[in-house]
């Protein structure tokens, strides 16, 4: 066990453990960020697909992402608000685009005048994050009675948010009933953020211009925190530390696709490390 106040050891060599410590700040985020998860009851047994579904809304309102989701979009509704878009046009964006960053670059592209295709071209590459996200999700909700079209519905609502969550929850549940509750889950983030996106856009004339732009952090840093606390290998560890050293480094070089080139080498390299101490074990 890690001593009070210290990060849980990121390497161990050869008996060799390292510790590095935890920045005040951080560790009360962090604290802060256990307590809410340790209050948040864990999904009963659902008896039908009905009340699985039911049971997943009941924990998109009861997690720490409705906070983080009703903060970001009252950030994203005031930003569609100043570039002259309808609230009705933003609610319709959040349904079908579903990812804060996107919908961020969606409204400030056509509100600068950018052009279509190179709008739409913005908006997909962003949504490549959200592809391993799905390929880590489906085995947890692919059963041997799961038709395709049940897991449609998921993909689509697959986000930060909903992802993080499902990872939690989902394996302590019966595999029969984990799509309903997952759907479930989606909507009632969707929900949230739909709603609270008309809130930020009729509230926009009274928001200041750097809080409504810090509202829109609450999206990485709750991401960042949450993937701290919930890795648990080393391997995981390591990938988290590597990106946030590499990426700052490729935003200052201006390195094309930063976060793409973050992740492909910040977890080729920790999947490097892993495989090395596996074969020396």
């Amino acid at each position: 066990m890690a001593k009070a106040g210290l990060i849980r050891p990121a390497f161990a060599f050869r008996g060799v453990r390292m510790q590095w410590p935890r920045a005040p700040a951080v560790a009360r985020a962090a604290c802060l960020w256990d307590r809410k998860a340790a209050a948040m009851s864990a999904p009963g047994p659902f008896k039908s697909n009905a009340a699985a579904f039911f049971g997943g809304v009941k924990s998109a309102w009861t997690s720490v992402f409705f906070l983080v989701l009703m903060g970001t979009y009252i950030g994203i509704g005031a930003l569609a608000h100043d570039f002259g878009l309808s609230s009705w046009w933003l609610a319709l964006s959040t349904l079908l685009v579903w990812a804060a960053p996107a919908q961020v670059i969606l409204v400030s592209a056509l509100g600068t005048g950018a052009a279509s295709v190179e709008v739409a071209i913005a908006v997909g590459l962003s949504a490549i994050r959200l592809f391993p996200m799905v390929v880590a999700l489906l085995p947890l909700l692919r059963g041997p009675g799961t038709r395709l079209r049940e897991l449609l519905l998921p993909t689509h609502f697959t986000s930060v948010s909903m992802w993080v969550e499902s990872l939690r929850l989902l394996p302590g549940m019966p595999r029969v009933r984990r799509v309903a509750f997952c759907n479930g889950l989606s909507v009632g983030y969707m929900g949230t953020a739909a709603t609270f996106g008309f809130v930020g856009y009729y509230l926009a004339a009274g928001l200041p211009p750097l809080f409504a732009g810090t509202l829109l952090f609450l999206t990485p840093m709750s991401f960042l925190i949450s993937t701290a606390n919930n890795c648990r290998q080393m391997v995981d560890r390591l990938a988290l530390v590597l990106g946030l050293m590499l990426g700052p480094l490729l935003t200052y070089w201006h390195v094309g696709l930063d976060l793409m080139w973050t992740g492909i080498v910040g977890g080729s390299l920790a999947y490097g490390v892993h495989r090395l101490r596996q074969a020396a074990a």
